[in-house]
């Protein structure tokens, strides 16, 4: 027995001393970082928390305390800004062309859209380091067929990247809640609540859902949408909460950042906290272990219909997880997943990793599923054009039917960022639409200059920013929001 003890001390000893180690070199690693800016160290100290938002918070005071937290923020940073940070470009300088309290509408900030005849409604939410601003073009196509539309700001979100380094998945999933309430007192007991979740804020509709099976007191949706769901992330943000354990230390600050870069994009942060990765990765955790707890008690039953697009080439989070974790637990309630394929085209054929190309292939090799699953991929691998394969629940046939829109020219792939925004949006477009400015064209940005010169990692900017598939996820988003579902 002294001997198993002595074995066991050893052993985490030698843990601890490993771990230690590991924190020790990431930190002094991220001395490499850029210099931390006042955006990254000021956060505004007026962000609302889950414990005031669960006791009685409505909308209008919601917004309203946002209103405050925006001015808060704008004043702050004209005292603070350097001068070596004033520079053209920078979304917090006041005379930058980006900068975001110039424009005539922030959508940085929460907003409303409402019909003069309400037939629906639908909460909106964004994903990580973004804004309610990707969320603008599918709010104008519901609130087109009469539906209320409200796309919530998350806290944390819109105003500097140092409001993330604090927030808590708490804080999100109370500000979920709140949006439910409004939205379901705006539309009365009988229209029906549609969520429509991107990224992070797909996993926020999904854990709310899943809270409402258990909670009758909370809104329940009558049908779900997700676009790029954070399901799954990688395994190495299970390491976040450990690496930034000596950020309190002024010498070490830099180690609270996976990512310190310039913030040009007037609607999404560039620069990434590791507290992001820690709250993320504890919202999959817990839908992990709702999704497990509900379908042993035979609650999962319960379960709304989900209609999901999901890129295969995602490198935020994990495309076998949204099928493994989520649809493989599905009741057969006419859920659907959509997956966008990437270019099969021969001239990129060889270009991609092995485990991408055949991904698919044990996908459709799979037992029959309760849930319709849709491909969009080459109609062959000698061209661009389309064809969706379709794969009705409890099947194995598939059906092609042809897609009238194909991979443009440049396009190896869509991404995880890519799915809400159509190419004509004015910021991520591949083709913009010149009516309407924000200071910056991102998705039609085309650079040649010398290697290593740029301040933000040269895959960042060639990431696809809009979808060229959009009006077929539109077109299915309205059907699904209409109750019908029904598959073209």
């Amino acid at each position: 027995m002294h001997r198993l003890l002595g074995w066991i001390v050893n052993v985490l000893v030698a843990t601890l001393s490993v771990l230690a180690t590991i924190v020790l070199i990431y930190a002094l690693q991220a001395r490499r970082l850029p210099d931390l800016q006042p955006w990254h160290t000021q956060a505004p100290a007026g962000e609302m928390q889950a414990a005031e938002l669960d006791a009685g918070f409505t909308l209008d005071r919601y917004l309203g305390r946002e209103q405050d937290l925006f001015e808060e923020t704008r004043t702050g940073l004209l005292q603070s800004i350097p001068l070596e940070q004033q520079l053209p470009g920078n979304r917090y300088w006041a005379q930058s062309p980006n900068y975001q309290w110039l424009f005539p509408r922030d959508w940085n900030r929460s907003f409303e859209l409402r019909p003069a005849r309400i037939e629906g409604g639908a909460l909106l939410l964004h994903g990580l380091t973004d804004s309610p601003y990707s969320m603008r073009a599918i709010a104008r196509a519901l609130f087109d067929r009469g539906y209320y539309v409200l796309a919530l700001r998350m806290p944390g979100h819109g105003t500097v990247p140092a409001a993330l380094a604090q927030v808590t998945w708490q804080d999100w999933m109370a500000a979920t809640r709140l949006g439910a309430r409004a939205v379901r007192s705006q539309i009365g007991a009988d229209a029906p609540l549609l969520m429509v979740g991107y990224s992070n804020g797909a996993a926020l509709s999904v854990k709310h859902q899943l809270d409402a099976l258990e909670d009758a007191s909370l809104p329940r949706a009558d049908r779900i949408v997700l676009m790029s769901p954070m399901i799954g992330i990688s395994p190495s943000a299970a390491l976040a909460r450990l690496l930034g354990r000596l950020s309190f230390i002024p010498f070490f600050a830099k180690s609270a950042w996976t990512e310190v870069q310039p913030e040009f994009n007037p609607f999404k942060f560039n620069s990434f906290p590791l507290n992001g990765a820690v709250q993320t990765r504890a919202l999959t955790e817990e839908i992990s272990r709702g999704i497990g707890r509900l379908e042993g008690n035979g609650g999962l039953a319960r379960m709304p219909p989900i209609l999901a697009f999901q890129s295969l080439l995602d490198s935020t989070v994990s495309t076998r997880a949204v099928v493994r974790t989520l649809f493989a637990h599905l009741p057969a309630n006419g859920s659907e997943l959509v997956l966008f394929d990437f270019n099969r085209n021969a001239v990129f054929a060889t270009a991609f990793k092995r485990s991408d190309r055949e991904f698919l292939r044990t996908l459709f090799d799979d037992d029959p599923r309760a849930y319709r699953l849709q491909v969009i991929t080459n109609n062959s691998e000698h061209g661009s054009a389309t064809v969706r394969k379709s794969i009705a629940a409890r099947s194995r046939e598939i059906v092609e039917h042809g897609m009238d829109v194909g991979y443009p020219r440049s396009v190896y792939s869509l991404s995880h960022i890519a799915l809400p925004f159509p190419v004509s949006d004015p910021v991520y477009g591949l083709e913009p639409d010149y009516t309407e400015s924000f200071g910056v064209r991102l998705g039609t940005l085309v650079l040649h200059g010398e290697h290593n010169a740029l301040a933000v990692p040269l895959e960042q900017l060639t990431r696809l920013g809009s979808n060229p598939f959009y009006p077929y996820l539109e077109q299915r988003v309205l059907q699904w929001a209409s109750a019908t579902g029904a598959t073209p």
